[in-house]
């Protein structure tokens, strides 16, 4: 049964709303949901740049602000 959405009239609190409701219900049973294999390995490559002191950490404001000018950079 196809659901279509209005997604370009929706604004975005309603897109991130939608996002969030979406994930609870494919998320409520943790028996069901395997989360793909590349998770585990890139958690894992995460922990151990951290335990070995090569993780770098940028505030949120600084990271958000590189992220759209990678963007930028893309389109």
């Amino acid at each position: 049964m196809p659901t279509t959405l209005p997604i370009e009239n929706m604004s975005r609190q309603e897109k991130l709303r939608t996002m969030e409701l979406l994930w609870v219900d494919l998320t409520r049973d943790e028996t069901t949901y395997k989360p793909p294999a590349w998770h585990a390995a890139v958690l894992k490559e995460t922990e151990t740049a951290v335990r070995t002191g090569k993780a770098t950490f940028s505030d949120w404001s600084d990271a958000k602000a590189r992220l759209q000018r990678q963007s930028r950079k893309r389109t």
